[in-house]
């Protein structure tokens, strides 16, 4: 019997073989822009916008995005590519044969949030779309449409998604266009308003310009970080490394900074970094239904890609493997129709502090992965030893947990919490001129190591 049952190789957890893995740069690059350019760019720009003006801000958010970047491609990709894994399958070498669990409910809160955010976003636009057209009185928006928006967009997201990776790719083939209608409304806002766009002052800037400029990185960063379960169900349909790397830092890094300034513009001009509000002043009512168009529309390719990779991580679980794709989509699903239907104004408010949550677990997790490939085995990984749970087995550790890993994902959260508070943004000690993220990623890291070789040094006594 097949190890995979009658699952196809993509919406398998197994290993995937070379002539399985087809996607070129030019698709690997395609999708993971499409995944990566989303409406929630503009809530990013927006972040930004309070502390940063344009220039600053742009410089503070691309440099953010490809240090986040970087390190989520050091920590995952090396196993995703090398054994073509996702992303949970590749923190067992670091956690145990029962501890990824720990990372795997980091990624799953992770996509329910981001998703739950992007299907709030289609259900609100779809909205706005309706009323533009008449279809809908302004005065007498019909309390239902919202959630049945939101069961409209999981709906869709679902059917697609029946296809496997094949669905991602699809869909990323068609709404890759959404990029350049993005680029179009960032030229408009400049050109247009670029004497108002330069003197303009952010809002809640503090007087320290060191740390406002700081914090844009850091939030460039703790945003990419949240690539991090994406990457790896993505580059595994990759062949090799060097069909992975410029895909993944220009494909997924680059379109992060360039549409957030689409938000980051529209809130330091017009107070709004929802560009289908300020179209309309900007360009007039033509321009404003298109923007609405794009903005509801883009949302598909960045849920599809997350939900795909969500549904992917619980093949790992052994209760589910052998589980009817469908039904694992509908379980992923749930989670976020909740959300969306339940409470979406609560989860919409609260943006900034989840983004900082992200910062928080997302940073120490690349970092041990990164120590641990690199430093603690030297690139030596056994593909066999990931799918043997036995006890004994090579990354069973204690009881399938190792505590070096999680000790150190403990330490790497407490550094970045006593740097930067996610919940208020007070900061302390060298946060200024470090970031929150980078050092809470080189603690872990540290850590792992120096726990990794004093539990060998223990078994070897």
């Amino acid at each position: 019997m097949s190890l995979r049952g009658d699952a196809p190789a993509d919406e398998s957890v197994w290993p995937l073989v070379p002539a399985e893995r087809r996607w070129g740069p030019w698709r690997l690059g395609v999708t993971l822009a499409t995944a990566a350019a989303a409406t929630w760019c503009y809530l990013i720009g927006e972040s930004v916008g309070g502390y940063l003006g344009f220039g600053a801000g742009a410089l503070a958010l691309t440099a953010g995005c490809m240090i986040g970047m970087l390190l989520v491609l050091l920590a995952g990709g090396p196993l995703s590519v090398r054994f073509g894994i996702d992303s949970i399958a590749a923190t067992k070498p670091q956690f145990g044969t029962r501890g990824w669990v720990i990372p795997a409910a980091l990624q799953a809160v992770s996509i329910i949030g981001w998703n739950s955010l992007l299907i709030i976003f289609f259900a609100k636009s779809a909205t706005q779309f309706a009323v533009a057209l008449g279809l809908v009185s302004p005065e007498a928006v019909p309390r239902a449409l919202v959630p049945a928006l939101t069961l409209l967009a999981c709906g869709v997201i679902f059917v697609a998604l029946t296809r496997g990776a094949t669905g991602v790719s699809a869909v990323s083939n068609i709404l890759v266009a959404h990029v350049l209608v993005g680029l179009w409304m960032l030229y408009l806002i400049v050109t247009r308003r670029w004497p108002e766009l330069i003197a303009a002052v952010p809002a809640v800037a503090t007087p320290d310009r060191l740390w406002n400029y700081t914090t844009g990185v850091e939030l460039g960063v703790a945003t990419t970080l949240s690539w991090w379960p994406y990457v790896g169900a993505m580059i595994r349909m990759a062949p090799n490394g060097r069909s992975v790397v410029l895909p993944v830092m220009l494909g997924m890094g680059a379109p992060v900074p360039l549409l957030s300034l689409i938000g980051l513009a529209g809130v330091l001009v017009l107070k709004s970094s929802d560009p289908a509000q300020w179209l309309r002043t900007v360009g007039g009512p033509v321009y404003a239904l298109v923007a609405l168009g794009f903005v509801t529309a883009a949302n598909f390719g960045t849920a599809i890609a997350g939900i795909y990779a969500s549904t992917l991580g619980l093949r790992n679980f052994r209760a589910l493997e052998r589980r009817p794709w469908r039904v694992l989509l509908a379980l992923t699903l749930a989670p976020v129709a909740f959300v969306g239907i339940a409470i979406p104004e609560l989860f919409f408010a609260g943006f900034g502090n989840f983004l900082a949550l992200i910062g928080v677990a997302f940073a120490p997790l690349c970092g041990i992965q990164i120590a641990d490939y690199y430093v603690v085995r030297r690139r030596q990984v056994s593909l066999r030893a990931i799918y043997d749970d036995r006890p004994g087995s090579p990354y069973h550790f204690w009881h399938g947990v190792n505590l070096a890993a999680v000790v150190a994902l403990g330490a790497g959260c407490a550094a970045y919490v006593l740097l930067l508070n996610p919940l208020t943004y007070q900061s302390s000690g060298p946060y200024r001129y470090l970031t929150a993220s980078l050092p809470a990623a080189l603690v872990a890291g540290v850590a792992h190591v120096l726990l990794s070789r004093l539990q060998r040094a223990r078994h070897a006594a």
